[in-house]
């Protein structure tokens, strides 16, 4: 026997009136539990409300574009009794024990991180992973992702996105896992591997005034990912400089030209052609190492990545198959993909696949750094500005433009001798953009 139960809008936590973005279902349609009904978009997170029942759609009470608030009529489900019954008996009880501890594996195929979970049947698990119910709502995640989630007992709001839009993804759930547990396991609720003990609290507020100024979420992001970087790779700075004296002249004679096709032509643009024929004579530069760090995987295709600074933080968007393209064409992607980063208009295809990244200060300032590898990359070049500098000819010291440059390289798969020989003929090609069609 079915009866007819409305759907609310669940609890979102400090948000009143949340725009719905996607209205997923329609009168008629047969659902089950979990399934996304709607996704809504608040100016701090995106979240898809799941079916709470399995059943029929009835009525559909919303539409896209309406706005909402917590215990708003969704829709109404005809739902068969028994499955009323066992659902809300199965959320008292979830609401009771607060996290779902025990984990089941369910085929030969399960991940490492179900595996490590399924061993903590009946534990308590970790802080990290006690679930908050409004955080965990918030999360940029599907039903199916939440269901997975609260099955391992992982509170989402502390996971980062790795899909479109900063979606979470199983993957995302399964290394927040590994690594709590880990950490667990060492008596450390620290990043698996890290061994690094959290800095200490600070109250700062008792020196002086503060304010408190939230990261972004391309800078929280980012970090995790830089952080993970700098625990597992072990880099090395490479310092160089070359003597752009001739490449700048021919920029500058580029201009006419490229304003006629509507294009800026930066160094970058040389830069990117100049070390896609680099790695071509060095392709241990185009590689990455597998997981079990017993191979090296050499790839046949270069996407270039180039770090823009945006109000969000540093974006890494890639320029493709850098080695077939031309100078004005590079150009005029780079300012493409540049103007839609600062606009938060990059698509997902736009941030992935890089091979090799260039971080450029030139604009800003600067002699030199140490731009931290993008792993699973294993190398990352960094420029600061050009200067005017005095070079020995032989006879007599003649005005020269030098650019610096700084290589930071994975020295489980690069070595010094390596590095250098790659920063020599960087610089001899930069020195002779003849060499650029070699």
């Amino acid at each position: 026997m079915s009866k007819i139960k409305d759907v609310l809008v669940p609890d979102i936590g400090e948000f009143d009136a949340v725009e719905v973005i996607d209205v997923l279902i329609k009168s008629g349609d047969i659902v089950a539990a979990e399934d996304p009904l709607l996704t809504m978009e608040s100016d701090k997170a995106t979240m898809d409300v799941p079916a709470p029942f399995g059943g029929t759609i009835k009525d559909v009470k919303i539409k896209a574009g309406d706005k909402v608030s917590q215990n708003d009529l969704i829709l109404t489900l005809a739902v068969e009794e028994e499955s009323v019954d066992a659902t809300e008996k199965i959320n008292q009880e979830n609401t009771v024990s607060g996290v779902d501890t025990e984990v089941k594996t369910t085929n030969s195929e399960t991940t490492t991180a179900e595996t490590v979970a399924s061993t903590a049947i009946r534990r308590p698990p970790p802080a990290d992973m006690l679930v908050r119910h409004k955080e965990f709502l918030q999360a940029h995640a599907s039903p199916a992702i939440r269901k997975f989630a609260r099955e391992l007992g992982v509170d989402l709001s502390k996971v980062s996105g790795s899909g479109r839009k900063e979606r979470i993804t199983k993957e995302d759930v399964q290394e927040f896992v590994k690594q709590i547990l880990s950490g667990a396991a060492s008596g450390n609720t620290v990043a698996a591997g890290s061994g690094i003990p959290d800095m200490p609290e600070i109250d700062f507020s008792k020196f002086g005034e503060v304010e408190i100024k939230p990261l972004s979420r391309v800078q929280k992001k980012a970090g995790v990912h830089l952080h993970r970087g700098w625990l597992n790779v072990p880099i090395v700075t490479h310092h160089d400089e070359a003597d752009i004296t001739d490449l700048e002249y021919f920029r500058k004679s580029l201009k006419d030209e490229a304003a006629k096709q509507k294009v800026k032509v930066t160094p970058l643009a040389f830069l990117l052609k100049a070390c896609a024929v680099a790695i071509r004579l060095h392709p241990n530069f185009n590689s990455s190492l597998t997981a079990d760090k017993e191979n090296l995987i050499l790839k046949k295709y270069l996407h270039i990545g180039v770090a823009v600074d945006t109000p969000e933080g540093l974006i890494v968007p890639v320029i493709r198959d850098v080695e077939q393209k031309g100078l004005l064409e590079l150009a005029r992607e780079l300012g493409d993909v540049s103007e839609r980063a600062r606009n938060r208009k990059l698509k997902t295809e736009d941030i992935q696949g890089g091979c090799f990244s260039i971080s450029s200060l030139g604009s800003i300032g600067g002699t030199s750094f140490t731009p931290l590898v993008n792993a699973p990359e294993v190398a990352i070049l960094g420029v600061t500005r050009s200067r005017m500098t005095p070079v020995w000819s032989g006879k007599e010291f003649l005005p020269r433009l030098m650019l610096p440059l700084d290589l930071t390289y994975d020295h489980r798969v690069i070595d010094g001798a390596q590095a250098a020989r790659f920063m020599v003929d960087l610089c001899q090609i930069l020195g002779d953009m003849r060499r650029m069609s070699l």
